[in-house]
C-alpha cells in the first residue's frame, strides 16, 4: 500500500510499475483520506479513486484498490459507478475496499470531514449506512432492470448501473473494520475482511468474532479471505517478516504491506526480497 498523501503521484506511479512486474506482488492498495491524518495536516493528498483510475491503467497484472473507501465520502450509488469504472479500466482487476469511515472521536479525521463539508454522524449511523451500501453497490452492479431502494440512510429511484463491472458476478468487496457491528456487515456481505495488524493476539479474537458473526447468519466462514494491514519498517525488516509470519500462521493469506510516505526508489522490490520472499521461506 502506497498511500497517497505527502508524495508525487508519479512516484507512487514508479512503485506500481515496478510492483506489475515482480510476481511475488500480487496487489497494490491507496488510501482513502482527503487530508494527512499523521504528520501536518497541511501537506499535500490526492482523493483516492482518482489516481487509482489512473495507476489501473498504467498496470496489467496487479489487483487493485483502496484500503478502504469512506462510506461517508460518496454517495454510493455514485460510488458504484466509480467502481465499475475503475474495474472496466483495469480489465478486471478491482478489488472495492470500503468501510464505514473515520470515527467521530479522530481529531484529525474530524478536520478532513469538517473542512470538506461532510457529514460526521456518529459510529452506528455510519455502520448502518455501510450495510445499506453494499446492497446498493452489489444491485447496481448485477441487476438488469432498475429499482427503487427505500432505506434508513439510502433512498433511490429508479436506479440503474450501466455499463457493469467487467469481473462477473461483480468485484470482490473488502470491507475493513474491527468493531463487533462492522464485523457483522462484513459477515453480511464481504468476500474479503481486512483489518489493521499491531497486537496478535486481538487481531485472532476479531478474527473469531467474525466467525461466530457468520455462524449466526449461517455463512461458511472460510468464505471471507482474512486480510491484514501491517506497516513496514525499512529499518527493521526483520520485525516486519516477523509480523507476516505471525499473520499467516494466525490464518491471514492476504497481506497488505504499508509503505512509508514517500515511498524510497525501488520500493516493491526492495519488498518482494526483503519480506515477501523470506516470509514463504519455512
Amino acid at each position: 500500500m502506497t498511500a497517497p498523501v505527502r508524495v508525487d503521484y508519479h512516484d507512487v506511479l514508479r512503485v506500481w510499475r515496478e510492483a506489475d512486474a515482480i510476481p511475488e506482488i500480487e496487489h497494490a492498495w491507496l488510501f482513502d483520506h482527503l487530508m494527512p491524518i499523521g504528520g501536518s495536516p497541511l501537506g499535500p493528498a490526492y482523493e483516492g479513486w482518482t489516481p487509482l483510475a489512473a495507476l489501473a491503467a498504467q498496470t496489467r497484472r496487479l489487483r487493485v484498490g483502496l484500503l478502504v473507501t469512506s462510506n461517508r465520502f460518496r454517495p454510493p450509488a455514485v460510488l458504484a459507478k466509480i467502481a465499475a469504472t475503475v474495474d472496466v479500466v483495469s480489465g478486471g482487476r478491482l478489488d472495492l475496499g470500503i468501510g464505514a469511515g473515520s470515527r467521530p472521536d479522530h481529531p484529525l479525521a474530524r478536520r478532513e470531514y469538517e473542512a470538506h463539508g461532510l457529514p460526521l454522524h456518529d459510529f452506528a449511523h455510519s455502520v448502518e449506512s455501510l450495510a445499506e451500501a453494499c446492497t446498493v453497490i452489489r444491485r447496481l452492479w448485477t441487476e438488469t432492470e432498475p429499482f427503487d431502494f427505500d432505506g434508513a440512510h439510502v433512498q433511490l429511484s429508479g436506479a440503474f448501473g450501466n455499463r457493469k463491472p467487467v469481473q462477473r458476478p461483480h468485484p470482490p468487496i473488502l470491507i475493513g473494520g474491527r468493531s463487533s457491528r462492522t464485523l457483522r456487515v462484513v459477515a453480511e456481505h464481504a468476500d474479503v475482511r481486512n483489518i489493521a495488524g499491531g497486537d496478535i493476539d486481538d487481531v485472532v479474537r476479531r478474527s473469531a468474532l467474525l466467525d461466530r458473526c457468520c455462524a449466526e447468519i449461517g455463512r461458511d466462514p472460510a468464505s471471507i479471505t482474512r486480510s491484514i494491514h501491517l506497516p513496514v519498517s525499512c529499518e527493521r525488516p526483520g520485525d516486519t517478516r516477523a509480523a507476516i509470519g505471525d499473520a499467516v500462521a494466525a490464518g491471514f493469506g492476504h497481506v497488505v504491506l504499508g509503505l512509508s510516505s514517500p515511498c524510497p526508489a525501488t520500493a516493491a522490490r526492495w519488498v518482494a526480497d526483503e519480506l515477501v520472499v523470506p516470509s514463504a521461506v519455512p
